[in-house]
């Protein structure tokens, strides 16, 4: 189930701190690509307009990492939060369900940024069954305990029609998948040591035409 609090060595902070981190990698890259070498708080949360005191506040939980009056140090600070982020290592991934949006992820090359690694992809279509995309091979859905544990895989993205999401979730897990990325349109029930993220585009469009709809 989705979690909104994460407690590490007794210290506990929002999801939505983490979140940041991944905004505040993302920024400091730009700015390494620029050579920029030093930043305060002041200029780089002005990138992703939040207080200097949100940013500050949200590093804390991690230690120290800037200096008075010099401010930041850029590839230093890329450097933690890949490590906090955990994304200084590869973590490997399967994709389960290659139709459009499963087969747009296979071809997407920016997981190599995070460290990530498409292993392998799943479906139960015998005519994709064997084909090979962007380098990664698809399987056939019924092998999917037995390759997930030879490829010793923690992390899934699940791309299926919403009525088998739920059957695939439950063997994912049993298989050890830990972490899953949900595109199906429905809700997974699963264990509390498993953590899922919920991706669906039309619930966000409904909050937008919402706030919309409610201008004042």
């Amino acid at each position: 189930m989705p979690k909104s609090k994460i407690c590490i060595r007794k210290i506990c902070f929002s999801v939505e701190t983490v979140k940041r981190l991944s905004l505040y990698l993302r920024d400091l890259r730009k700015l390494a690509k620029k050579k920029i070498q030093f930043i305060s708080s002041n200029k780089i949360t002005q990138l992703l307009n939040i207080s200097p005191a949100q940013f500050r506040k949200d590093l804390s939980y991690f230690g120290e990492f800037g200096k008075r009056g010099v401010g930041y140090e850029v590839e230093k600070l890329i450097k933690k939060l890949e490590e906090i982020l955990g994304i200084n290592k590869e973590w490997r991934i399967a994709v389960v369900g290659v139709g459009r949006l499963g087969s747009a992820l296979l071809r997407f090359e920016g997981f190599s940024k995070f460290n990530i690694k498409i292993k392998t992809a799943f479906d139960i279509d015998k005519k994709k069954i064997g084909k090979v995309i962007n380098g990664i091979k698809i399987e056939d859905v019924g092998n999917l305990e037995r390759v997930i544990k030879k490829e010793k895989i923690k992390l899934s993205l699940i791309c299926t029609p919403p009525q088998v999401a739920q059957d695939i979730t439950n063997r994912l897990v049993s298989a050890g998948i830990r972490g899953i990325l949900n595109f199906a349109p429905v809700a997974l029930k699963v264990a509390n040591n498993v953590f899922i993220s919920n991706v669906d585009m039309a619930c966000e469009l409904e909050q937008l035409i919402f706030l919309l709809n409610n201008e004042r």
